[in-house]
């Protein structure tokens, strides 16, 4: 019995930590640089490199947003990067479910900002999840039926066809257009909660901050690096869903014109 037990707990021993582990690698880190990428939608303007002829700021940070999309699309190994992604997402949300499902919350008998962020972290990981689906599924997937308008995302003109499905059309807003980007809003916060008090506990699960103090420490930088991804995320969603499509489409097509043109240059 006593093997058996000491068994059981150096499992859950290395199941807890791998658990902590795959949300910030590869998870946190690929969290960092999507909303990193998804951002330059607001100041990708600063991007002087940018520049073409009667190109504006807008302008150029649709032009650097396409630039990293399809960056992104042409990485070597892409496919073994997606598949150690969709794997480490598959265990910890597996894990995640099941521990929050056998765990307790006390919120209700100690009202401390502890227990209420146990709390939100259960939340925000079920939220989580069903966002990153919809997100994926639409978006990646191409289910266009979950899409309002029906608009397809494709790489190759990514701000256009981003900010239509999230806007609902390719004319602006319309109602369910706007509670897609209100879901949007929501589903980046979620993530970044997340991902920002998952780090904090992550510190004591792996015996790095024991003291209060140094909890206390690594928390104004959990807090500081959540706050810079929330603003990410906020600017990231704002911007499609404030983007002009027909202006995307414009960049999107100089772009690809000025793409064909160097590729038909003879040798």
């Amino acid at each position: 019995m006593s093997e058996n037990a000491d068994s059981m707990q150096t499992r859950h021993f290395l199941l807890r930590r791998l658990h902590s582990l795959t949300g910030i690698v590869p998870i946190g880190v690929f969290l960092i640089v999507h909303l990193t990428t998804n951002s330059t939608i607001a100041w990708g303007g600063l991007n002087t490199r940018a520049q073409s002829e009667g190109f504006g700021w807008m302008d150029r940070a649709i032009a650097t947003f396409q630039h990293e999309v399809e960056f992104i699309n042409n990485m070597p190994l892409l496919l073994l990067i997606e598949i150690t992604l969709w794997a480490a997402l598959g265990f910890h949300s597996v894990l995640g479910v099941y521990y929050a499902i056998s765990g307790k919350s006390n919120t209700g008998a100690y009202k401390y900002s502890s227990n209420f962020r146990y709390a939100l972290q259960r939340i925000t990981g079920y939220f989580g999840i069903f966002f990153i689906f919809y997100h994926v599924a639409t978006l990646r997937w191409g289910w266009t039926w979950l899409v309002p308008g029906g608009t397809k995302w494709s790489h190759e003109a990514a701000s256009s066809t981003f900010a239509a499905a999230i806007q609902g059309s390719t004319d602006g807003f319309t109602p369910v257009g706007f509670l897609v980007a209100c879901f949007y809003f929501l589903g980046v916060s979620a993530l970044v909660f997340h991902f920002a008090n998952g780090l904090w506990t992550a510190a004591i699960t792996w015996g790095i901050t024991i003291s209060r103090p140094a909890q206390k420490r690594w928390g104004v930088i959990c807090a500081g690096l959540g706050a810079g991804l929330m603003l990410m995320a906020w600017m990231s969603v704002i911007g499609f869903a404030t983007l002009d499509y027909e202006q995307a489409s414009r960049v999107e097509q100089i772009l690809h014109g000025e793409q064909i043109h160097l590729n038909d240059e003879p040798n």
